[in-house]
C-alpha cells in the first residue's frame, strides 16, 4: 500500500492484504495505533485491489492488551479523525472497520482484552491459536463497562446469559471456551493457524468482489448494532472510566506493574479478581 505506518506493517499478496500490529512493549491501543488504524481504514474504504484483510500481531503474547488508560483523551481525539468530532470513540471507529468493502479476518495469538477484543469482534471473522489465545472484556472489573462494541457483538454472538458471564465476570477466556461460546469462529492448533488463515483468505480473495461485498453488506444489515447504540455504549464508558471507582482500581493495578510487560498484564483476569472489593 502507498502509506507507511508507525505501528503496523502491511503486505499485499494478490487480493489479500496482511496487516500486522507492532506497538511495543505490549501493543496497547493508544493514539499511535488509533492514528494508524484511521489511516488504514481510509485507504480501505474505497473498493480497490484488496478483497481480504488479515490482521495479526508481531507480539506472540499480546494481539492488543487493551487501551492505554493514561491516554484516553489522546486516542479518542485520534478516533474522531475517522468519523468526525461527533463520533469520537473507538466504538464508532470499529463500526467503520466492520463496514469497509473488504472481508476482514483476525488471526489471534496471545491476549486480546478490552478494546483489543472489541477490535477482533469488529472484524468479519476470528481464528485463534488453541494453545495460547486469550480473550477478555475486563472493563467491569475496572469499574466501567465495555464501550467499543462488546456489549452489542457478544450479546448477538453468544446470547444474553453467556454475554453477561463474559462481561460481568471480567475473566480470561481461552480459545476453546471462546469458540464454544461463539466469541471466535474457530480455535485452531497454533502450528496450523497460519496455513489455515492463508488458505481461507486466498479462497475468499479469489471470488468475485461484487458478490463478497454484497453478501457482507446484507449480513451487516441484519447483525450490526444501530449507530445510536454504539454511541450510547461509548458515552457510558467515557463517563464511568473517569469515575472514582475506576480510577481507584486502576491505580491499584498500576502500583503492581499494570501496562508493563509482566505478571499483571499476562494474568490480568486473575489480577482483577484479586483486587480489594469496592462498593
Amino acid at each position: 500500500m502507498a502509506t507507511s505506518y508507525d505501528t503496523l506493517s502491511t503486505r499485499l499478496d494478490g487480493n489479500v492484504l496482511s496487516a500486522t500490529f507492532d506497538a511495543p512493549p505490549i501493543n496497547l491501543i493508544g493514539p499511535e495505533v488509533v492514528r494508524d488504524l484511521v489511516g488504514l481504514l481510509e485507504e480501505l474504504s474505497h473498493p480497490g485491489s484488496v478483497r481480504v484483510v488479515v490482521f495479526d500481531s508481531a507480539d506472540p503474547d499480546f494481539f492488543f492488551s487493551h487501551v492505554d488508560l493514561t491516554k484516553v483523551p489522546e486516542y479518542t481525539d485520534e478516533a474522531a479523525k475517522g468519523g468526525g468530532p461527533g463520533d469520537a470513540s473507538l466504538g464508532m471507529l470499529f463500526h467503520k472497520l466492520s463496514q469497509i468493502p473488504a472481508v476482514t479476518v483476525a488471526k489471534l495469538r496471545g491476549r486480546a482484552r478490552g478494546a483489543g477484543s472489541e477490535f477482533l469482534l469488529a472484524c468479519d471473522m476470528r481464528f485463534a491459536a488453541r494453545e495460547n489465545a486469550v480473550l477478555s472484556q475486563p472493563e467491569v472489573g475496572f469499574g466501567t463497562s465495555p464501550g467499543a462494541g462488546a456489549l452489542q457483538h457478544l450479546t448477538r454472538l453468544m446470547g444474553r446469559g453467556r454475554a453477561l458471564e463474559a462481561v460481568l465476570a471480567s475473566a480470561d477466556f481461552d480459545a476453546e471456551l471462546a469458540e464454544r461460546y461463539g466469541w471466535i469462529n474457530r480455535a485452531v492448533p497454533d502450528a496450523e493457524l497460519d496455513e489455515f488463515v492463508v488458505g481461507i483468505a486466498a479462497r475468499m480473495g479469489g471470488f468475485p468482489r461484487d458478490a463478497l461485498i454484497a453478501a457482507k453488506a446484507a449480513i451487516n444489515a441484519i447483525s450490526l448494532p444501530p449507530l445510536a447504540d454504539v454511541r450510547a455504549d461509548a458515552a457510558l464508558f467515557q463517563q464511568l472510566v473517569r469515575g472514582e471507582g475506576a480510577q481507584h482500581r486502576a491505580a491499584g493495578l498500576f502500583e503492581q506493574g499494570f501496562q508493563t510487560r509482566g505478571r499483571i498484564e499476562l494474568e490480568l483476569g486473575e489480577a482483577l479478581g484479586d483486587l480489594k472489593a469496592v462498593d
